[in-house]
């Protein structure tokens, strides 16, 4: 007897069957099914055939795939009871009442439970997650989310790697037998293996065929593992890195966001950026429009004066900033990172008066005022690491980084003591905004540790829920969905370098919406690479995400200071439709131009941010086409910024002479033609459907 189940959304469907009562698996995920499709024959009809060398009957690809069935590939379930390792078989299959859907089975001789809980969301992402139950403690090695089939009819995967100022660069990697497996084992997300991975089929693009998504919301380290098999089959896996060390009854993966779009990478990205913006993040005051930051780590970096920093933040004022962030080097004796983490106390040394000064000039600006913590470190040099050494998480004789340990976050002591630091500078100040800061690996990799984390920042947004939080880890160490369900802004990398973000922006934006992104206008000379950039282009990039500055202001010229201004009076005015509309990736067949498109909610208005990153090498640049628009419809197409033409630029061009009207069709298929651009520059394409 076959059991099936279905979870549709707008764009998908999953099917899941059982037969005679075995663990379930997903035998279609793909184009959402007629609600008249028979599933019981869909199931029958996936059944593969024996061959030659094989068992006499092919062990199940479940939704955990079982070790004692003969399963030749990774399981999805690996423990220990008593010591020993133990090898579960899971039956009994059935519908727990609820909302959701969920599906239990049992291995009563072990005393064990596994319950697959399937969630749909308002974006069109199907949530899931696999529990695991004992009756007594068990030591967990692995614990798989629902385990899905990998697509048959694909060449490649595209996963995501990075390291410290270039996160989220691309890797796209053949299917072949034998496994590819990705573990994040820092402790975090990690800039090194994001929690997130695509698999498109053969021949999908950035904007047509099919493409499936997975993402993983859990922030203390991660395991992917994509697996084919020698019958052929695929099988992907996303689990945490380590489970608690201690043994335990209970063990719950993360959720498991799963999309499905037959409109290519685009697709499956603005599911996932739908999902992250309205789903995850819960916004302390939806109705108030993103503010324009400024943050002052790269102008003063830990030499903070009340004098430098009151006329730095009239600047940022006058050029359009509506919040001020004081960055490192506010308390203890905090004059450079070998010191004073831990202790939460305000330099009365560079703050006799207290922060009050500083805050009462920026709120009388007009601007809201931010502060930075980094509440899960210690440094060796405090007073809170001399009074609490065992604190610290690992060894010892542990390596230190950046001069600092970790605190032992699974301690309730430790969260108690942060929470009473943290809410008492909160409570006696006017802050609406933490930069939570995290700049170190794990010794060792522990679900306990985020688990802690997830409860600190759980108490604060309850205690002060008008306070917004900004996950930065060295930059983009940890961007998953997990933390972005209790924070409401990343730091997506430490470059703000304009060409380096460039690239990292667009790669970002297969699972990252503009709210959520911060992007600032670096320094003239950029502190990361030394590159010198024209202002136009630093604040453009910056533009195209959750604006910001980050630098001396006082270095500005009159016309850096100008251009500025116009620029972010531009993004106020369109932040609007922009922080609630769709990333588009747009296929260039130049390399040196990283194109997208920003398209609001209504379909009624775009932006073209077409970005020169180097010189192209033809001469002439190529038409660039455009996506998500409306074919029939007619659009009013105009560059805002035809002055960032170089001398070369010479031609009787349309799009820098005349504003276009030109359907949707003609803007997808014939594309729009750029001017002749010199490195480090921005072109913005405005269009308005009429």
């Amino acid at each position: 007897m076959i059991q099936t189940w279905r979870v549709d959304t707008g764009a998908q469907t999953l099917v899941l069957a059982s037969e005679g009562g075995a663990v379930p698996a997903a035998v279609y995920w793909g184009r959402r099914l007629p609600d008249a499709e028979n599933l019981a024959t869909l199931a029958r009809a996936t059944s593969r055939d024996i061959g030659g060398g094989m068992l006499d009957r092919l062990p199940g690809l479940s939704l955990c795939p079982e070790e004692a069935r003969s399963w030749p590939g990774q399981p999805g379930l690996m423990l220990s009871v008593g010591g020993q390792r133990a090898l579960p078989r899971f039956g009994g299959t059935a519908q727990v009442p609820g909302g959701a859907l969920s599906l239990r089975a049992q291995d009563p001789a072990l005393g064990l439970s596994l319950t697959f809980r399937f969630e749909i969301a308002a974006s069109g992402i199907i949530v899931a997650r696999t529990r695991l139950d004992a009756g007594a403690p068990v030591d967990l090695h692995w614990l798989a989310a629902p385990v899905l089939p990998g697509p048959d009819m694909a060449d490649e995967m595209i996963d995501f790697s990075g390291r410290w100022i270039g996160e989220f660069q691309l890797n796209r990697v053949r299917w072949a037998p034998g496994i590819r497996m990705r573990e994040a084992r820092t402790g975090r997300s990690g800039h090194e293996h994001p929690p997130y991975a695509l698999f498109p089929e053969t021949g999908a693009t950035e904007t047509s065929g099919a493409v499936f998504g997975l993402g993983y919301g859990w922030s203390g380290g991660h395991r992917m593992v994509a697996e084919e098999l020698p019958d052929g089959r695929r099988q992907i896996q996303f689990g945490h890195a380590s489970h608690s060390q201690r043994p335990a009854q209970s063990f719950e993966t993360a959720p498991l966001l799963l999309s499905y779009s037959d409109a290519g990478l685009n697709g499956a990205g603005v599911m996932m950026q739908r999902h992250v913006r309205d789903a995850i993040v819960t916004w302390p005051d939806p109705g108030r429009p993103r503010p324009v930051h400024y943050n002052c780590w790269e102008a003063v970096y830990f030499d903070h004066d009340l004098t430098a920093l009151s006329e730095i933040a009239s600047r940022a004022a006058a050029l359009g900033a509506e919040r001020f962030v004081l960055d490192d080097g506010w308390f203890g004796k905090r004059d450079n990172d070998r010191s004073s983490l831990g202790d939460w106390e305000i330099d009365q040394r560079k703050w006799p008066d207290g922060l009050t000064p500083l805050i009462a000039h920026v709120q009388g600006l007009g601007m809201s005022f931010g502060l930075w913590f980094e509440p899960e470190m210690v440094n060796p040099d405090s007073d809170l690491y001399r009074a609490h050494p065992d604190w610290a998480l690992g060894p010892d004789d542990q390596i230190l980084g950046r001069h600092q340990l970790v605190l032992d976050m699974s301690r309730a002591e430790v969260r108690d003591y942060l929470h009473g630091k943290m809410a008492s500078i909160l409570a006696a100040n006017g802050i609406d905004y933490i930069k939570w800061d995290h700049n170190r690996l794990l010794p060792a990799t522990d679900a306990a540790q985020a688990d802690g984390v997830y409860e600190l920042l759980h108490r604060l947004r309850t205690a002060f829920p008008k306070v917004e939080i900004e996950s930065c880890s060295s930059g983009g160490g940890r961007i998953d969905a997990g933390i972005l369900g209790l924070t409401q802004r990343v730091w997506l990398s430490d470059s703000n370098d304009a060409i380096e973000r460039l690239r990292i922006q667009h790669d970002a934006a297969l699972v990252l919406p503009a709210a959520v992104t911060g992007s600032h206008v670096g320094p003239r000379k950029s502190h990361t690479s030394g590159r010198i950039l024209p202002m136009q282009f630093r604040a453009w990039v910056a533009a195209q995400r959750h604006m910001g500055f980050e630098m001396d202001l006082r270095e500005l010229t009159e016309d850096e200071a100008a251009t500025l201004r116009e620029v972010t009076a531009w993004w106020k005015a369109n932040r609007g439709w922009m922080m609630a509309g769709d990333i588009h990736r747009l296929p260039s067949s130049d390399p040196a131009v990283t194109a997208e498109m920003q398209v609001s909610a209504t379909g009624d208005r775009f932006v073209v941010f077409a970005g020169q990153s180097a010189a192209s090498p033809q001469i002439l640049p190529r038409p660039l086409r455009l996506t998500a628009l409306d074919p029939q419809a007619v659009y009013r197409v105009a560059l805002r910024n035809p002055d960032a033409s170089p001398p070369q630029s010479r031609g009787p061009l349309a799009l820098r002479s005349e504003v276009l009207e030109l359907t949707g069709q003609a803007l997808a298929t014939a594309g729009i033609q750029l001017p002749v651009a010199w490195p480090a520059t921005m072109w913005v394409i405005e269009g308005e459907r009429l």
